[in-house]
């Protein structure tokens, strides 16, 4: 179950009132509470089209930032499908990833989507799948040794 702070969160985002396009007004406003609250962890654009969307996340661990280059497409039946974000860098690094660094959502963020269709957009999709994921999978990944980050690789190489 959520924490306070997740649903706090969580509520100031905007439901959908109609099958919305993915550039509805939620994410702008998600972000902007992120800003706001110094607390902004990605940044995402998108094609002309706004089927193909590609940016940035980043994890801070330990004082250090941890930067991930993020893509995915808008499924044909948005908003009743959630898009399945890839982190190709990721990739095959753990078991909570598909084939091309999709990450799992399917065990806890697919069955809230589901449930909130077509309510849910981008937002809730960073929110509530990917920041989770970040925030449970990027700490395991430094302490195994598969994410280094950028001065450390720089220092092995050296």
């Amino acid at each position: 179950m959520a924490d306070d702070a997740t649903r706090r969160a969580v509520s100031q985002i905007p439901l959908l009132k109609t099958h919305a396009g993915p550039r509805d007004r939620a994410l702008i406003q998600f972000v902007e509470q992120n800003k706001e609250a110094d607390n902004d962890w990605f940044r995402l654009e998108s094609n002309a089209d706004g089927t193909r969307w590609t940016g940035t996340c980043w994890f801070i661990h330990e004082l250090l930032r941890y930067e991930f280059r993020l893509e995915f497409d808008i499924p044909v039946t948005y908003p009743d499908t959630a898009p399945e974000v890839a982190i190709p860098e990721l990739d095959g690094k753990t078991a909570k990833m598909y084939r091309g660094g999709k990450i799992c959502l399917t065990d806890h963020f697919a069955p809230l989507w589901a449930r909130n269709a077509p309510r849910f957009g981008l937002a809730h999709l960073m929110a509530l799948g990917l920041g989770p994921w970040l925030a449970v999978e990027v700490p395991d990944l430094i302490s195994k040794g598969l994410v280094v980050h950028k001065e450390g690789q720089r220092e092995a190489v050296e």
